[in-house]
Parts: structure tokens; sequence; C-alpha cells
């Protein structure tokens, strides 16, 4: 780590910031109450004792020690070890009041001496301007701290800033003007849930090369930066987990446990995808439902989505790890007779003309695959591509004796609907049991469910088992 910077705590922020902070800096950190700059503040301090051997510094205008170790707890941080380590001290200014600037100064001193601080933080400089006689002392403690305590003994220092709710300014106007960085939380609504991000404002001796991230406090303050596909450095076999009764695993423990074990027998499911979401993206979530389906060498039938050229498909199926040969027995892939494909075992051309001969020679390769394999089999459907070659009634009519198939033979339907279709997503809800959606927001994937409702969660790739699956973080 460059000797220069100091870390945040956060490594998706530090990315962004070229390492840290820069060592020695006055950060403002600002935003309405309860968008999680107390959290934020705690994981710098912590980190910085545990990970740095930067012991820190709080200094609370606001909140008891017994209130703040309480409610840090659950995020991790063991703020009374620390203290009884030696590396941290907890600063309650409750009492202040009316005091003199020189007064609370000599006691921050004294607090970061003790300790032989490099990190420190003020909460907050909105309870400071309150505690204080006058409000330009206030001015005179901002500057003050800056000159004896961020740059005489470079103490990296946050302080925290209270922006009332409707504020167009940042407390008393003066000190994002004397900060090195300004960083400011959000709380609001994305998808009608709940959404935090944060915006850096200023950073000074810095290339920011993002200045919007999402984040979540689920876990002590977690930012998500823009989605990363993670090289596979050796590849091993997939494995399968088991079905729960009455269920189909969707492959993945964090979306089996999303969905209440998994998706049900006879159940239709639509996946949408949003704006932006490409399709290796989009296959995080779906592939390992059709390579648990492989791996039991149960069928796997699918019409792709309109772009996705069929040796995608069998490329993914074979990164499931099963031999070829029993890829060739289970899995069928419908295209339609325009794309000229070579002739291949598990290829279906249809003419892409007449929907009603089409969904009998489907039902037919259906049947097939089912009495080969002799079990319920996985129907994977691009919604877009029927819409393309039927239009919307007759895909719609397609849609619907697809689902009663599915459910009488207790099989799985998984639906693919891209964007630009939001009357179709809207009539497909009222059909599917299960409908999740896809979405892109400051460059992180973020998937939820509206049926059933669930929270916004990010995405990220986890590729420690050889193979990719979804590890999902929910916004809280």
């Amino acid at each position: 780590m460059d000797e220069q910077r100091v870390s945040t705590g956060i490594d998706e922020l530090d990315r962004v910031i070229e390492g840290g902070f820069p060592k020695g800096s006055l950060i403002l950190l600002t935003g309405n109450p309860g968008t999680g700059k107390t959290v934020f503040s705690a994981r710098f301090l912590y980190r910085g004792a545990t990970d740095y051997g930067e012991n820190g510094v709080y200094v609370n205008f606001a909140e008891s020690r017994e209130t703040f170790y309480k409610n840090m707890r659950p995020f991790g941080f063991d703020f009374k070890r620390l203290e009884e380590e030696g590396k941290f001290r907890y600063l309650s200014m409750l009492t202040v009041r009316e005091s003199r600037v020189s007064s609370i100064l000599k006691l921050i001193l004294e607090e970061i001496n003790k300790v032989k601080a490099k990190r420190l933080v003020i909460d907050s400089f909105s309870a400071i301007a309150q505690a204080l006689e006058k409000p330009h002392d206030a001015r005179i403690l901002i500057h003050t701290v800056l000159d004896r305590i961020v740059r005489y003994i470079e103490c990296t220092t946050i302080v925290i800033v209270e922006v009332p709710f409707g504020a167009d300014r940042i407390g008393l106007g003066i000190e994002e003007f004397v900060a090195d960085g300004v960083i400011h939380l959000r709380m609001g609504r994305l998808e009608e849930r709940l959404f935090r991000d944060m915006v850096i404002r200023k950073m000074r001796g810095t290339e920011v090369s993002e200045d919007e991230i999402g984040f979540t406090i689920k876990g002590g303050f977690k930012a998500f930066t823009s989605f990363e596909t993670k090289n596979i450095e050796r590849r091993e076999k997939f494995k399968p987990l088991p079905d729960p009764p009455g269920k189909f695993s969707t492959g993945s423990e964090e979306l089996d446990s999303l969905l209440n074990g998994g998706y049900p027998r006879g159940s239709i499911i639509l996946l949408e995808i949003g704006r932006n979401v490409s399709t290796q993206q989009y296959h995080l979530i779906l592939s390992p439902t059709p390579w648990s389906f492989l791996m039991r060498e149960a069928g796997v039938i699918v019409l792709p989505s309109s772009g996705v050229d069929y040796n995608i498909v069998w490329r993914r199926a074979v990164e499931s790890g099963l031999p070829k040969e029993k890829i060739n027995h289970c899995l069928r892939v419908c295209i339609f007779r325009s794309l000229a494909a070579e002739k291949k075992p598990w290829l279906i051309e249809f003419e892409g003309k007449n929907m009603d001969e089409d969904f009998e020679r489907y039902l037919e390769v259906a049947n097939e695959l089912r009495e080969e394999t002799g079990k319920p089999l996985l129907h994977i459907t691009g919604i877009d591509l029927l819409l393309a070659h039927y239009g919307t009634d007759d895909s719609l009519k397609v849609i619907n004796l697809s689902a009663t198939m599915i459910r009488e033979n207790g099989s799985l339907g998984i639906f693919l609907l891209k964007p630009g279709y939001p009357r179709i997503s809207n009539i497909l809800n009222s059909l599917v049991d299960i409908h999740l959606k896809m979405i892109r927001e400051h460059g992180a994937l973020l998937l939820y469910g509206l049926k059933p409702r669930t929270k916004l969660h990010f995405l990220e790739m986890n590729v420690s088992r050889g193979y990719s699956v979804p590890k999902l973080t929910p916004v809280v």
C-alpha cells in the first residue's frame, strides 16, 4: 500500500481513490440521519487498529460509550476489546455545554496522545456547533483541528456532518472548503426498494475513478463498484446442491436461501433483465440451474434469447464439467432455420413461420427428451425471440401452453425477458410463480424479487469453487 495513503477500511472505496485517503487529511463525511455515517467511521477506525496498526480515537458529542459499543457489536466491531488492548479511545462529550474551543481541543489531543493515534473521528461537527457558546467558535475549532491535529500530528481525521432533510448546504458552509475530501452518503429508493450510495464530491490530489458507488451496511459497511468478471484459474466440475422436498435447487446456496429453498416443482420463473445487463452477467444467475439438471442427467431444452449464439449455450453447458457425450444426451437447443446452423445432435431447427406447427414439434422434442432421461425437464425460453417470430398474441398463446405443460409434468420453466417489453412483463407477472429482475446501478449489478418481494441484493461473482456462482448481499 502507498505510504502516503490511509486505507478507508472499505476495500472497494480504496480502489477508486488510489488506495485510500491522503495521509494526514481531513475528510468530511456527510449525509442525512440514518445514511450509515457512524458505521462507515467505525469501520475506518476498527480496521485501522486491527489490520494496519494505526490506533484511533472516536470523539462523540451525541452518544455514550456504552451505547456506541452496543450498537457497533452487531457489525462485528468489538471496540471494548480494542480499548482494553490500548488501541482505541472513546471520548464522550455529552456533558460539554458552552465549552471553550481550547478545552475541547485539549481533551481530544490528550486522548490522541494516550494511544498515539493516527486516526480520528469527530461525531459530529453539527453537534459541536450546537454545544459551543458561539457559532464562530465552530469555525475556529475546525481550523485548529486541521492545523494542529491533521497537519502537525498527521492524524487522518473524519469529521461527520449531519445534513438535515431538505437542506441544500453542508453544516455552516465553510467545512467543505477547508476539507481535503468530502464523501456524501445517501439513502433513497431504487425500483421501489431501499438503496444506499455514496458520492465522492472531493478528494484532493486523487484521481477518482468512480464518483458514485452503491453500498450496504450489512456486515459493517461494504461498497460495490462496477461489476467485475473474475477469471477461473482452475475450473472444477460443478457440484449440484440437493433438491429440497417439492423443489428444484437453483444451483446456488444464496439464491436458494433468498427463495426459501429453491424453485417449486412444476413452477414458472420469470428472469427479467434490465438495461446494460450483459448475457454473461445474467448467466451468473441462470447457469447453475441447468448445470444442476445436467449433472443429474435430466433434460434441458433451451430457446435462446435474441442475439445469443446457440454455441454460447453449448459452451455454458460444457462449463458444468459434464462429459460432452452426456451433454449431447441431455441438452436440446432450439433455433430457427434462417440461422443456417451446422448439424449437431443437440440442435433442433424450427421453421419459425407457423406457431402451431413449431409448437407441435417442440412438444415432440420435449416428450422424447423426458422419456429418454426419465426425469422432469428444465425449459429455458427467450421470450423476446418468440415475440420477434410470432408476434405478441401467438407468443402469449405459446407461453400459456408451455406453462400448462410444465406444471402438469412437474418440470421447471425459466422465461427470460430482455428490456423493452413492459406490457409483456406485467402480463407474465400474473402467470409466473417467481419473478426476479436484474438491473445495474452505478455499474454494480443488483438482483431483486418482485414475486416474492425481496430487498435489493448486490450481485457478485464467486469463483472460489472452480466455477461461477452468484454471491448476494442485501441492501440494508
